[in-house]
């Protein structure tokens, strides 16, 4: 049976194991689940949490985007995504490790204080790759959904606030040590790569993502704003995109 990729379209979490696989030329079948109605379907799996993305191969179930990249590079080892050089091993993992626990959250926690309050723009986003029918469900609903995903990722107007400092204070280190090299980690490209780009990669809506971006006149305005202040850093990652995906 052909590995299996439980996911959310919209997940940037989800495209950094995308991108990975596609890097490694995996065969996957990618399983899109829904919001809230994903719960069971990960539970039967036999994750310890409902979180995606998680993978199925050889009677192995992997969660979590870090745990992912370990077991394709420990079991795929051509094109691997960790250094085997010491120095740049360790230094793509703790960037790694510091994006998904900082940057990673910071991005869906600005983007969705915003993008929620348009439900006509994120429905599509949110439903993305699962049955038409998902759609006028989550629209008809729209108002619980809010509720609980902002308090299920603690969105509200403090948070998007400090989510909005990280993401800048991530984007002004990134570009500052893109300038000086190529890479994030060691002399190649690497999964520290990988997790700066697509984690900011709903930032630059690029067309390889699943999932059907808005017109940029419909975003909502603060986050045009932002978009146009951070636009020189943002292209250092969009330009990391585009070689490399």
């Amino acid at each position: 049976m052909a590995m299996q990729l439980y996911q959310f379209a919209i997940s940037h979490y989800c495209e950094k194991v995308r991108w990975a696989l596609d890097y490694k030329g995996i065969n996957v079948q990618i399983i899109n689940l829904l919001p809230g109605q994903h719960v069971k379907t990960i539970r039967k799996l036999g994750a310890e949490v409902s979180s995606v993305p998680v993978i199925v191969h050889d009677g192995h179930c992997v969660q979590g985007s870090a745990n992912i990249l370990d077991y394709l590079d420990e079991t795929f080892p051509e094109r691997p995504l960790t250094p085997s050089d010491p120095t740049a091993r360790t230094l793509a993992l703790d960037w790694e490790k510091r994006m998904d626990d900082e940057l990673g959250p910071a991005v869906r926690c600005f983007a969705y204080h915003y993008f929620l309050q348009r439900p006509k723009l994120v429905t599509p986003m949110l439903t993305a790759g699962t049955p038409f029918y998902n759609r006028y469900l989550i629209r008809l609903a729209f108002s619980r959904v809010d509720e609980i995903m902002r308090k299920w990722m603690k969105i509200n107007d403090k948070t998007a606030e400090t989510a909005r400092q990280t993401m800048e204070r991530y984007l002004t280190e990134l570009a500052q040590a893109y300038q000086t090299s190529p890479w994030l980690a060691g002399d190649s490209f690497s999964r520290a790569d990988i997790t700066a780009a697509a984690f900011l990669a709903p930032m630059f809506q690029p067309p390889q993502y699943p999932v059907p971006w808005p017109d940029p006149k419909r975003i909502p305005a603060p986050v045009q704003d932002w978009l146009g202040q951070w636009q020189p850093q943002l292209q250092t990652l969009e330009t990391l995109y585009a070689a490399n995906r």
